[in-house]
């Protein structure tokens, strides 16, 4: 496995590959891998020739007072890990490679209002426009076939493809299903933050999660009240919860009489760490 550190090294190895006429696959990560990332490069080597995993902690998507300085950085281990799933190849800039004229003086985009404002939007406001901006480089730099997302981060992979669609990249946005613990707890980078109490407790996120979906797969309730008890319980339990919400999983809006793709999802504090989670809604 290679790695390149500037546009030079990535494009010396990009460039021979598409003379090759490979498919090439790129998984965009912060790094501090964990079994969900690796989830997303298997998923890649099954489809692509070749596979770039990115592992860059993006400035432009952290907020005042978010864990941008204290997040994980352990390119090292990362590197192994992803050797071992299949990985050809790890792009890992530094700021200048992203941002040459400084994050400050960078030309940024803005992401799909209807489709980030709702939601994680209204807690960590700009934090998408944050997140198309450095996927569009990505995209730009690699010039990938194929692009792999987790559907933990729900909203981002829909706002992910509709960068895609809006600005016309001739690629393929793939998802793969969450990776979860054996309790359950949707894997996250942010779970070393948890004690191991938490850990334990923040299982019960995905219990009611998937609790409320069937709630509302069976009918029994509507959309307010599966919202409402989800939160109650959550709340009960010791957790601050910015937000529960059913939708549809096309767009996030309000499900109407007769939408048969719905998700639930949500977002919670468990102590100090912040936990987001969804679960589809089936046999609606």
């Amino acid at each position: 496995m290679q790695l390149a550190r500037t546009r030079e090294e990535l494009w010396s190895f990009t460039r021979h590959w598409r003379e090759e006429g490979l498919r090439l696959a790129l998984v965009p990560t912060m790094g501090n891998l964990h079994e969900g990332h690796l989830a997303l490069v298997r998923a890649a080597r099954q489809q692509a020739d070749r596979v770039v995993a990115s592992i860059f902690v993006n400035p432009a998507q952290f907020g005042a007072g978010e864990d941008f300085h204290a997040y994980p950085r352990t390119l090292d281990a990362d590197r192994r890990k992803l050797a071992d799933a299949g990985c050809d190849l790890v792009f890992a800039p530094g700021d200048r490679t992203m941002y040459p004229g400084g994050l400050e003086d960078a030309t940024r985009l803005l992401a799909s209002p209807s489709l980030a404002n709702p939601l994680e939007g209204e807690f960590r406001p700009g934090h998408f426009d944050g997140v198309v901006t450095v996927v569009a480089r990505l995209f730009n730099l690699v010039g990938p076939d194929l692009a792999v997302f987790g559907e933990k981060d729900f909203q981002q992979l829909l706002v992910i493809r509709r960068l895609v669609e809006d600005l016309g990249y001739p690629l393929q946005v793939l998802s793969v299903p969450t990776v979860r613990g054996q309790g359950g707890l949707a894997l996250s980078s942010r779970n070393a933050y948890l004690g191991e109490e938490q850990r334990t407790a923040a299982e019960l996120l995905n219990v009611v999660l998937q609790e409320a979906a069937e709630r509302a797969a069976s009918g029994s309730a509507g959309r307010a009240a599966v919202e409402r008890e989800a939160r109650r319980r959550l709340e009960q339990a010791g957790f601050r919860v910015d937000y529960v919400a059913l939708r549809r999983a096309a767009d996030l809006t309000f499900p109407a009489a007769g939408d048969r793709d719905l998700r639930i999802l949500a977002a919670a504090w468990c102590g100090p760490t912040r936990l987001i989670d969804n679960r589809p809604v089936a046999g609606v």
